[in-house]
């Protein structure tokens, strides 16, 4: 007999550091049920910072799942981290949502992270609640907050209450009732800015009932298109009912799906337990899979690693169900029994098409080495396992035993060095960050070599190639012009692979991007050729190609924001124009001024160290992530990890064939 198959409802708990992000999510487990007792952020007792350095740091590293239920629906709450260093977890988290809650302190406001999660939040039209914390605390506000956050947010928001005692320990939440005329009238003339029906319906004199405007309400929230705000605090549990009403009511649950439909699904999360045993978590949007079931995990090509690989599940534990439930669609499981899993592994094709990524890769690079140079395989070993839980530290082995990480900051790569330590006994030495520029093709380049007939060949293997410039934004692609079946299966796979690992250096040693690459010639002989022969080949045809096309180098850049006394404005003007950043706008009062711009990420840095001087330690500065772009001047030079297929010569004597 079939266990029935539930309501279930995934959500994202995402907020700017410091918010009170896990503070909140500590409450709705507590007030559910799920807990018995409230956990601390500083005491390191919270249920989902789980880590030792997640409770020494008090900051959330990983995404953590917590289940509670609401009535019949059953609730996976995921907390992602609010550090800007830690962003690529709350994309692997964006991916596996049905809504989020989006924190905001009513005392900061509308900071630097928040602007960039709410941006991220309606280009997917991804149902979402905004909850105000922490009004119980000295400055509080309510009606300036609201302003900023149709200003610099949304303009699409519904305040769902009021706050009396605003800014006291004394502070209470008063919910609005659509049972209440005054408030069925707010919240009417709310959604009727982005709803033209219901504009004319209220310039008619009709003003739609309760039932009627609650269900335009979630309507328009369920579609990304309206965000009730809630207001409250985490820590007395003010408003948080209010909240959980919204959760049940406002964001509509994972839609429910054939059991007999093929199984589809993404691996958002990987944990490893103190044997190296792996625990992946993943988001079921189709189908049904249960334990002992065999399945093909897809990794996708955007990885570097294209491939697929098949398991048995040894172990399969639905999150907040009974542990002998199989996982049907719009779930979450712990699944072990799969020790190649890896962070975005996909089973089944993907739910809607290959998603791009909301947030730009990480800018900086650093160079990892062992104090002990006996634990060098240990030390490669523990950035492997670290890459699985999160594949954009884009791990690459250096000459000399080095080991190249790519990170978003610095508080990033202390992490990864406590973790190094602490969970695999390995100390490292980190070189100094430096920036992560990129190429793209400037033109189109060809190159060929053909097999020699008359005796003088290298490899039994002909390859021709052309270079081209793709779409911004685009990646790499691999085309073919030649005759389908002009290749064994085993050559044409070999070229294409190789492609993609030889871009990873272009012609000033950095990673090719928005290029694509067309195969245009093909040939062999017989059992002379082998696959090896198309892998040796193709660096040095490419490599040839990409120089007659030719590359120009992006540097990578944060987008910042400033805020600082007034007086200080021209100082700190001056500094970021030294440093090559961009100024896009400015606002401020009579004490304070904001700034908004781009700075190069290789001198972000030097600001930051430069700006408590220049502002008395009264400014704050945040910056994330942004798109790259052309580096002026001489470009910076990446050192190469092997031989330069530019130099066919000592190409050959690397591969041994001269």
């Amino acid at each position: 007999m079939r266990t029935p198959q539930h309501r279930t409802l995934n959500i994202g708990i995402l907020a700017h550091v410091d918010a009170g992000k896990t503070s909140l999510t500590e409450r709705l487990l507590f007030d559910t049920g799920a807990i018995d007792r409230l956990g601390s952020v500083d005491a390191g007792s919270t249920r989902t910072d789980t880590g030792e350095l997640e409770r020494r740091r008090g900051i959330t590293i990983r995404t953590a799942v917590a289940p509670f239920t609401l009535g019949d629906l059953r609730v996976n709450l995921i907390d992602t981290p609010g550090h800007s260093d830690f962003i690529a977890e709350v994309e692997r988290a964006l991916g596996v949502l049905d809504g989020a809650v989006l924190v905001l302190s009513a005392v900061e406001g509308v900071q630097a992270q928040t602007r960039v999660l709410m941006k991220t939040l309606r280009r997917l039209r991804l149902p979402t609640l905004v909850f105000v914390n922490k009004t119980d605390r000295a400055g509080a506000r309510e009606a300036g907050l609201l302003a900023d956050v149709r200003h610099r947010l949304t303009p699409h928001i519904v305040p769902m209450g009021t706050v009396r005692d605003l800014g006291t320990p004394a502070a209470r939440t008063v919910p609005g009732s659509l049972a209440d005329p005054d408030f069925r009238d707010l919240v009417a003339e709310a959604l009727a800015e982005g709803d033209d029906a219901l504009l004319a319906e209220l310039v008619a004199g009709h003003v739609p009932t309760a039932r009627e405007l609650a269900s335009r309400l979630a309507d328009r929230t369920g579609r990304g298109l309206a965000y009730p705000v809630f207001f409250g605090s985490a820590l007395s549990g003010q408003g948080v009912d209010a909240l959980l009403d919204g959760i049940a009511s406002l964001l509509p649950p994972a839609p429910a799906t054939d059991r007999n439909a093929g199984a589809t699904g993404t691996v958002f999360a990987v944990e490893r337990g103190a044997c190296g045993e792996k625990t992946a978590y993943l988001r079921l949007f189709a189908g049904e899979l249960s334990e002992r079931q065999r399945i093909t995990l897809r990794r996708p090509e955007a990885d570097g690693t294209p491939g697929e690989h098949t398991g048995r599940i040894t172990g399969l534990k639905v999150v907040g169900a009974p542990a002998a439930e199989p996982l049907t669609a719009g779930g979450i499981a712990r699944i072990r029994g799969l020790p190649r899993v890896r962070v975005g592994d996909r089973l089944g094709p993907a739910p809607h098409g290959d998603a791009e990524p909301y947030f730009a890769p990480p800018s900086l690079e650093t160079v990892v080495r062992p104090v002990r140079p006996d634990d060098a395989a240990r030390l490669h070993s523990a950035l492997t396992a670290l890459a699985d839980q999160d594949p954009l530290i884009g791990t690459r082995a250096l000459p000399g035993g080095g080991t190249s990480v790519l990170l978003y900051g610095e508080v990033q790569k202390e992490i990864v060095a406590a973790t190094l330590s602490t969970e695999f006994g390995v100390d490292a030495l980190f070189e100094p960050s430096r920036a992560v520029y990129r190429e793209r093709p400037t033109g189109t380049g060809e190159a060929y070599e053909e097999i020699d007939r008359h005796g003088g060949h290298v490899f039994w293997a002909t390859v021709g190639l052309r270079v081209a410039p793709g779409a911004p934004g685009s990646g790499t692609a691999f085309r073919r012009d030649t005759e389908l079946g002009a290749l064994p299966l085993a050559f044409d796979r070999a070229v294409e692979e190789t492609v993609t690992r030889t871009l990873a250096q272009g012609l000033h040693g950095w990673q090719v991007t928005d290029c694509v690459v067309t195969l245009t010639r093909s040939g062999f002989v017989g059992p002379m050729s082998t696959a090896a022969d198309f892998r040796s080949l193709t660096p040095l045809v490419l490599m040839r190609a990409l120089a007659a096309a030719g590359t120009r180098v992006f540097e990578p850049c944060l987008d910042y924001e400033l805020e600082l006394p007034l007086d200080t404005l021209s100082a700190a003007t001056a500094a970021l124009a030294a440093l090559g950043a961009e100024i896009r706008d400015t606002s401020g009062g009579t004490d304070s001024w904001l700034m908004t711009g781009v700075i190069p990420a290789a001198r972000a840095a030097d600001f930051e160290r430069r700006l408590p001087a220049l502002a008395r330690g009264e400014a704050t500065w945040w910056a994330t992530p942004a798109a790259d772009r052309p580096h002026p001047g001489e470009p910076p030079a990446r050192a190469r990890t092997g031989a330069d297929p530019l130099n066919r010569a000592e190409y050959l004597r690397h591969l041994g064939r001269v």
